[in-house]
């Protein structure tokens, strides 16, 4: 097991820093030991939050040199594409075509980033609305909020991280970075590159580590700002723990998509197979809930299913490999365990649902009984449950029925259709004609009720990540 550069390491104020605590970071696939990474100690992460501060207050480089920095890192990618591409196929499992795609959209967001830096600025106020404020003259300017903190995910370990670390730095902050202990190689290689591209050393800082590391950031009053993707459970711990400090929270989701019956399945279909099964499941907005009409119903479950055969499952390195592993041997198991209830509790398995290690073969379930996890409970694995409904309302209520509220999509024709699934369905994100699962990084990004709230993008984080202040001038 050799060690690769210094992905292992931690990264504080430029330098990378051993320490004598390790923990072990395994190949999803086979299981093979692949590095033993770095764990900062308490004192380690105040460190980073103090050199951070200290950076903010030496001076913040202006928004042009921000933004060359952005673009130098994203031109950057190109070189490190492969490393990134074996790390995230080691450490999270992904497919081939999995990584290579997360790299595609790591450029654009550093790209997206480098023109927020740009552009990020306050306005103009109209005091002349104001009787008796003729004469003055006010605008708002946007100064960086302070250190930021980012604690980010094991599914998307490069371009969630860059939705985070991006805009931090576009809007001229600094960012503490705890990066899932699933998956902390992938952050020590961009560590490499954004140091490489010129990033000041005080402001990036990567500790890696579990829960002190964490609770020593929540406790930390030098943090400013606190941005977060993962659990609900994990995102109100962090938000009890902020008090009054602002936050960004994209937590937990259980996702739909409603197929109406004057929906192009040729269009549909494909999109809903690989957005229900990419990644494994593995991803926030997931098509796990499949609501059809009726009249299409039997169509829908059998072509979905002949789709879901046709995705091979197994070793990620494969190129024909299409569902890589889950995360962890415990998540598998639970995903079968789910799958294994609903079909107890009287559902239909059409296809897959079968476990060989950490990879579980695509799953297409009907007639699931609400109660069964696979329903009610954001499932994070390779499964789809479809669900017939007659009329909209039925299929949108059902959608709603749930406490989260990050993303849903609809395909219909119909603009009447599209406009009352636009107004009822309670999500962040409506889509129509697209999955819940769509996502272009230039747009806003973010949930409602237990998925949470603030936005991800470029130009919409960094203006949560950045201070209004309202200068006046009275002459």
């Amino acid at each position: 097991m050799a060690r690769a550069s210094n992905q292992d390491r931690l990264l504080i104020d430029g330098e990378w820093v051993e320490t004598p605590t390790r923990f072990p970071v395994h190949d999803r696939f086979s299981g093979k030991l692949i590095a033993e990474v770095c764990a900062a100690s308490v004192e380690l992460a105040d460190l980073a939050v103090a050199r951070a501060l200290a950076a903010l207050e030496a001076g913040v480089p202006a928004p042009h040199e921000r933004a060359e920095i952005l673009y130098r890192a994203a031109r950057l990618l190109d070189a490190y594409k492969d490393r990134f591409v074996d790390s995230m196929v080691s450490e999270a499992g992904f497919t081939l075509i999995d990584a290579a795609s997360e790299v595609s959209r790591a450029k654009l967001t550093l790209e997206l980033s480098a023109e927020t830096a740009k552009t990020l600025c306050g306005h103009v106020v109209p005091f002349g609305a104001h009787p008796g404020s003729e004469r003055r003259i006010g605008f708002t300017v946007r100064d960086p909020i302070g250190v930021v903190c980012a604690i980010t995910p094991f599914n998307s370990p490069l371009n969630t991280v860059l939705h985070k670390i991006g805009p931090s730095f576009a809007a001229g902050n600094p960012t503490v970075l705890k990066p899932s202990s699933l998956t902390p190689l992938t952050a020590g290689i961009l560590g490499e590159l954004l140091l490489e591209a010129g990033m000041p050393k005080g402001f990036l800082h990567i500790v890696h580590g579990n829960g002190d590391v964490g609770e020593a950031l929540l406790r930390n009053p030098d943090v400013a700002f606190y941005t977060f993707t993962g659990s609900t459970r994990v995102g109100k711990i962090i938000q009890q723990h902020a008090g009054l400090r602002r936050t960004q929270m994209e937590l937990g989701s259980i996702a739909s998509t409603i197929v109406c019956a004057d929906a192009d399945l040729s269009v549909a279909l494909p999109k809903i197979a690989n957005a229900g099964l990419r990644k494994a499941g593995q991803v926030c907005t997931s098509v796990q809930r499949l609501y059809v009409h009726e009249s299409i119903y039997e169509a829908v479950v059998g072509t979905l299913a002949e789709l879901a055969r046709g995705l091979k499952a197994g070793d990620p390195r494969d190129e024909a490999t299409k569902v890589g592993p889950l995360i962890s041997l415990q998540a598998a198991e639970r995903g079968e365990a789910w799958i294994r209830d609903a079909v107890a509790a009287g559902a239909t398995l059409h296809c897959g649902g079968t476990r060989e290690g950490s990879v579980i073969t695509p799953a297409v379930l009907t007639d699931v009984p609400e109660s069964c996890e696979a329903w009610c409970r954001e499932a994070f694995a390779p499964l789809i449950v479809v669900r017939p409904f007659k009329d909209l309302k039925q299929a949108i209520d059902g959608a709603n029925d749930t406490p989260f509220g990050l993303a849903a999509g609809v395909f219909t024709k119909n603009m009447d259709i599209a406009m009352q699934a636009m107004r009822t369905l309670r999500f962040g994100t409506v889509q129509i004609n697209e999955t819940s699962s769509a996502r272009a990084d230039v747009m806003p990004f973010g949930g409602v009720k237990e998925s949470g709230f603030g936005k991800e993008g470029p130009a919409y984080a960094a203006v949560e990540m950045s201070l209004e202040r309202l200068i006046v001038l009275n002459p």
